[in-house]
């Protein structure tokens, strides 16, 4: 196993560790949270980059890396759906897409075709990435207004309809981008062979 394939392994394995993290109550597990999800999100861009420096692209690289990544992604959305920070229905719909088409990268790779990321698909990933950020950083917040009893159900609920503001504006770029990636690629997927 080569050090981009670790890598994409390390990124699964840190995100049920990020998850753990998450849900223990205090200020240093929240920031621990939040470490952990930056070096997870780290492992994908370096994955990808010794991938190509090193030219050890394999075929589990190339199925892994995107689940790792929805993984990474899923299990943020799936633990703040939990802790109630958003709405279950938002999560459903960003896990349809992004299993959706994984899935018909998958399906394209065995009809020996590289689907690579749209501009959209990137759009959508930065903004998932900055949406699981501010929710992290929410948290660590409201961990430090607690201890110094600052924290209020007002402050609550104005940072509250920002972050479902920011949850919306990801919901789109994310159904957007999918329904872009099935346009871009319908002739692959309409061919009966």
């Amino acid at each position: 196993m080569n050090i981009s394939n670790i890598l994409t392994v390390l990124r699964i394995i840190l995100t049920f560790v990020f998850m753990f993290f998450l849900f223990v109550h205090g200020l240093s597990a929240k920031l621990i949270a939040l470490l952990i999800f930056s070096l997870a999100s780290l492992t994908d861009y370096f994955d990808g980059f010794f991938a190509r420096k090193l030219k050890t692209i394999s075929n589990f690289g190339v199925i892994m890396d995107p689940i790792a990544d929805k993984v990474l992604v899923i299990g943020a959305f799936l633990s703040f759906v939990e802790l109630r920070i958003i709405p279950a229905w938002m999560v459903v719909i960003i896990m349809f897409r992004e299993l959706l088409i994984t899935g018909l990268r998958i399906f394209a790779l065995g009809r020996k075709k590289v689907i690579s990321a749209a501009r959209s698909g990137k759009h959508k990933t930065v903004s998932q990435m900055f949406t699981i950020f501010v929710i992290l950083l929410f948290l660590i917040f409201r961990e430090l207004a607690l201890r110094f009893n600052a924290w209020s159900s007002s402050l609550e609920s104005r940072l509250g309809v920002f972050i479902i503001c920011l949850m919306t504006l990801t919901v789109i770029l994310t159904t957007t981008s999918g329904i872009s990636f099935l346009w871009q690629n319908r002739d692959l997927f309409l061919k009966n062979e």
